[in-house]
């Protein structure tokens, strides 16, 4: 391989990708070169992208750290890469890195904005650091205490990390909801309970939403309990979203809180900031029970089509990992 040369996956216009050809910058003094080896595919908010489905008003919000090009194309777009350093200071040298880098064979960052893999957390795995450090924000704007009912609602992969952060605090009694029952397998292998949204549990301390679903929204209100907190971590894009806050809203005195992850939450943010939270979300993923979340696996070159068809018919992937050549 030519040393400057890579290739990377564009959205070139609204349903439609394609892969370029990319010539890196010349590595300067502390950054490092990194070859590829995974990436994920962030299906939700990728899909969103995908679609040209970003609202103007967010477009700067928006942007993904090492994102080229703008909303709504061309552009690329991404933030979970996993590669080895193939150039760099010599203590990172050979070593397996996560960085929040669209999905490209080879590229160039600087050495800070990498996350050294613990020798127990598989590169394979560590295409969840994203997710998973999404989820914890979560769990930590509901302020989830010990021995408290939760509720996730939407068993997508940051529900599914959700529902496992939480029931990883003491004697929290987690119950994970989704329409697709298959998903109960999932919750199985998590270590929490799963209902159908018929068969959910009421009156729960603590609702955290991530279906992206209107219904989702009506059902996390209705199983909150008096004066609980829920908590909207979905990401609607451009579409307009109700939310029944008639009817006992009020009178149950319920909390309806936004989570987003570009701010760490207000409860920790005095001594965590974003590099802290991902080394947290990195040394978590040693946890061989997450491997379950990987729901397929294809080569780079097919992404044009792979994104394609998750962006329109996602069926039961949660996430959904790119191979690259080895």
């Amino acid at each position: 391989m030519v040393a400057d040369a890579a290739r990377a996956f564009w959205i070139a216009e609204p349903g439609r990708g394609e892969i370029r050809d990319e010539t890196l910058p010349p590595p300067l003094a502390d950054d490092v070169v990194v070859r590829a080896l995974f990436s994920g595919v962030s299906r939700g908010t990728e899909a969103l992208v995908f679609h040209g489905r970003v609202p103007v008003s967010e477009h700067n919000r928006m942007r993904a750290p090492f994102q080229a090009g703008d909303f709504p194309a061309p552009v690329k777009y991404g933030y979970a890469s996993v590669g080895c350093v193939e150039q760099g200071p010599r203590d990172l040298l050979g070593r397996n890195v996560f960085a929040l880098y669209p999905h490209q064979t080879r590229y160039v960052v600087p050495a800070r904005c990498v996350s050294v893999l613990p020798d127990n957390v598989p590169p394979q795995r560590a295409v969840l650091a994203a997710n998973l450090e999404t989820a914890i924000n979560g769990v930590w704007d509901a302020q989830v205490q010990v021995g408290d009912r939760v509720t996730v609602i939407g068993a997508g992969a940051v529900g599914c990390l959700v529902a496992w952060v939480a029931g990883r605090i003491a004697d929290c009694d987690v119950e994970l909801v989704d329409v697709n029952s298959s998903r109960a397998a999932i919750a199985r292998a998590l270590g929490v309970r799963f209902a159908e949204p018929a068969a959910a549990t009421a009156d729960a301390d603590v609702v955290i939403h991530a279906s992206a679903s209107a219904s989702g929204l009506a059902l996390a209100l209705r199983l909150a309990g008096f004066e609980a907190t829920i908590v909207e971590m979905s990401w609607y894009g451009d579409q307009l979203v109700p939310a029944p806050l008639g009817e006992n809203f009020h009178a149950r005195r319920l909390t309806l809180k936004s989570s987003q992850v570009g701010h760490v939450a207000d409860a920790q943010r005095t001594r965590w900031d974003t590099a802290r939270r991902l080394r947290l979300a990195i040394s978590m993923l040693s946890d061989a029970a997450l491997d379950v979340l990987i729901t397929g696996e294809t080569p780079f070159d097919t992404m044009p089509e792979v994104m394609a068809q998750l962006a329109a018919a996602p069926g039961n992937t949660l996430c959904h990992r790119i191979r690259y050549q080895l």
